[in-house]
């Protein structure tokens, strides 16, 4: 008799903690209720990051224009510009900046920043975790969507719960959550799902309850 109640009291605790799993799992469904907008106000400008690799320019100054990779720091080093903050600003901003130091030595310098090798800095990359059969972050694109990330990835686990997807998105210093139906776009092929991503997202994939 004594075993028989024990038994019942383990199977009444199993199913109240999978209750109690299930209406939490709901819940953050629920806080990402809002699918993700199918288009974008405007293209977001890339900013350098560390590990890029620039081409800095100099017009009618070739010994003033090399190739240079951006330190881990988030520094470059050119010829007369001996340490400059390159991470976080455009290729434009750096650029300026790089003609106000070798105006000091230079007439009239005009200077042109081209990303050759992109990454870009760690809160602008994408990253994707969970049920991704690669997670990791990568670097943003123009135009990149959540099909480009997924390629990126090796695409999901068969554990994946894909239309539970959501994108983690900082807009104006608040975090908010959108749907993604990753199901409906990798298996059933429904592009309408293929929505934009933006620089600093967080794909989140997670697993299926069943």
């Amino acid at each position: 008799m004594f075993t028989l109640l024990k038994i019942k009291s383990v199977a009444t605790r199993t199913i109240l903690v999978s209750l109690a799993l299930f209406v939490s799992a709901c819940a953050a469904q629920n806080q990402a209720a809002t699918d993700a907008p199918a288009s974008l106000a405007a293209t977001p400008q890339y900013v350098i990051g560390p590990q890029d690799e620039l081409d800095v320019f100099v017009w009618q100054n070739p010994d003033l224009s090399v190739t240079v990779p951006v330190r881990p720091d988030g520094r470059i080093s050119t010829p007369l510009v001996d340490d400059m903050m390159a991470a976080s600003k455009s290729s434009q901003e750096l650029a300026r900046d790089i003609e106000k130091v070798l105006g000091k030595y230079v007439k009239d310098p005009l200077v042109t920043v081209t990303v050759r090798t992109f990454n870009g800095p760690y809160d602008q990359q994408i990253r994707i975790v969970g049920q991704a059969a690669e997670p990791k972050a990568i670097p943003y694109r123009n135009d990149m969507t959540v099909l480009d990330a997924i390629i990126a990835v090796g695409g999901m686990t068969e554990f994946a719960a894909g239309n539970r997807a959501v994108i983690v998105r900082n807009e104006g210093g608040e975090k908010k959550s959108y749907n993604v139906r990753l199901d409906d776009l990798i298996i059933s092929g429904d592009v309408s799902a293929n929505v934009p991503l933006l620089p600093g997202d967080i794909l989140i994939i997670p697993q299926s309850w069943f």
